[in-house]
């Protein structure tokens, strides 16, 4: 693998990715629209509910991830998506791309439909973690700057935040937050990712 990400001659905003900015920022504003005005909450219909709620239904696994519950939730998955999914669209190409990004997002939301007690979850954040995972497999060596000030290596970042998520999943449960389909999420994009070195296709 390579050690350094160098940007020379990629797209900026590469077709994959801009479709899925465009995309989740219209669902966010019709979620919000149609909630200020009172005649649906997107979010109850479309973000997946864990089992033992009842309110499970077949299509929210997929529909879920493109939901969020507020703007500062779609800012910073959308920034993340932008930050890392570029780069890995650029690299692998527009469809292994949304493949991986699909897959792993719908992967973590099957995961958070077993975790009792989450009721519903709303966004993208299992298939932006399982993009920073692949990300810093690609390139453990490059830097990631943590409040855009404090560099830190991308495989370092990477192991601080499985330890985080997984004591915030075991010792924090009542943040409302499914920790475990993060790591679900990131789990399922390293399967994806061994496979295809394996194969010789990760490139």
């Amino acid at each position: 693998m390579n050690n350094q990400y160098s940007p020379s001659g990629f797209s900026f905003l590469p077709t994959a990715v801009k479709n899925l900015l465009i995309i989740n920022a219209i669902c966010y504003l019709a979620y919000f629209v149609l909630g200020k005005l009172g005649y649906i909450d997107l979010n109850y219909w479309l973000g997946v509910w864990s089992l033992d709620t009842g309110m499970f239904r077949v299509w929210q696994p997929f529909t879920y991830m493109f939901m969020h519950g507020n703007f500062e939730h779609l800012f910073f998955n959308m920034f993340s998506l932008w930050m890392f999914g570029a780069t890995l669209e650029n690299v692998w190409g527009t469809k292994r791309f949304l493949f991986y990004y699909l897959i792993c997002g719908l992967g973590a939301g099957l995961i958070s439909i077993l975790i009792p007690g989450y009721h519903v979850s709303v966004g993208a954040s299992g298939a932006i973690y399982a993009l920073l995972l692949a990300f810093g497999m690609m390139y453990p060596d490059g830097y990631i700057y943590l409040y855009f000030l404090v560099p830190i290596k991308t495989k370092w970042f990477i192991i601080g935040m499985v330890v985080l998520e997984l004591f915030e999943g075991f010792f924090r449960t009542s943040d409302g937050i499914a920790h475990f389909a993060h790591l679900g999420g990131m789990l399922i994009g390293f399967i994806i990712i061994m496979i295809w070195k394996k194969k010789g296709r990760l490139f």
